[in-house]
């Protein structure tokens, strides 16, 4: 964040990466959508995005088209515009958004700020790492993880807009940290502890049927090794929900932490809005940074 004046402020963000689908054109909306989250999670609305893109010579052209028409619609659907970009050649396509953004700084939204008797409401559904390692592994189509494709592709802006109807404390979205890192992240940085109750976690249809083939990202065992630590109750904790938070998100939903006495409005609001919204948590006094899972 930058701030320009006592009103308003510079919010930015950057990210990209390797194609998780086959279709160019879906893999262009998740792409985008992912890159934009992170400025609807901090209550800012996106001005302009500029392309970032590694594409192989070996390949069609107009897939790299394709890619970026569809990135462009998505940008467009957040309310920013596309204003450059700059390309590489790579030996594996590339894609996604530097964004820049607005916030009025005494609105701005960050991971400080969650207090004890907050509720955790999650906003989409997790297991797109471990879907996505099992299209890779072409144990499941794409037409089999079609919601997650869907919730991938979908703006968190709907989400945002529904937390600024109430007093939102602190919030973050999910992406490659996984439920667990981005919720340590959050209980370090507001100095609170969290338990999450693991029977209301939300998960995509076939997710723990994969994980227990051992469909497991990569990604994941970096997320165990480096956040489960904060867990106070590790040990007792079941493999598949060490699976399911731990998985790597793309495009995941925002994690918001509202007052308790706010939890139905914002329910509502999100059901105005189409979004979904799961009760998966509260927020505790202390141990400050550990989280519990029951």
């Amino acid at each position: 964040m930058y701030r320009l004046s006592d009103e308003c402020a510079l919010v930015q963000s950057v990210d990209f990466f390797t194609p998780i689908v086959d279709d160019p054109a879906t893999f262009g909306l998740i792409a985008a959508a992912n890159a934009l989250s992170d400025i609807f999670a901090m209550g800012g609305k996106p001005l302009t995005a500029m392309n970032l893109i590694g594409f192989p010579t070996c390949l069609d052209r107009q897939l790299l088209v394709e890619i970026l028409k569809a990135g462009a619609a998505k940008v467009h659907e957040a309310g920013a515009v596309i204003v450059g970009g700059h390309t590489v050649e790579d030996d594996e396509p590339k894609y996604g958004l530097a964004v820049t953004g607005l916030v009025d700084p005494a609105k701005l939204i960050s991971t400080v700020g969650a207090q004890p008797g907050d509720v955790l409401v999650l906003t989409k559904p997790l297991g797109t790492g471990i879907l996505a390692t099992a299209l890779k592994g072409e144990v499941i189509t794409e037409a089999d993880m079609a919601d997650a494709i869907l919730s991938m592709s979908t703006l968190n802006k709907a989400a945002a807009e529904a937390m600024a109807c109430v007093d939102t404390h602190a919030c973050t979205d999910i992406t490659g940290f996984g439920l667990l890192g981005h919720v340590v992240e959050l209980a370090e940085a507001s100095q609170v502890g969290i338990a999450l109750d693991s029977q209301a976690l939300p998960i995509f249809p076939q997710v723990l049927d994969m994980a227990a083939i051992g469909l497991i990202p990569v990604g994941s065992y970096r997320n165990r090794e480096h956040y489960l630590p904060n867990v106070v109750n590790r040990d007792a904790i079941d493999t598949a929900v060490i699976d399911v938070i731990a998985d790597p998100q793309t495009s995941g939903g925002l994690l918001i932490a509202v007052p308790a006495a706010q939890q139905d409005q914002l329910l509502e609001e999100l059901a105005k809005r189409l979004t979904a919204g799961f009760v998966i948590g509260q927020v505790l006094e202390e141990p400050a940074g550990q989280i519990r899972i029951d």
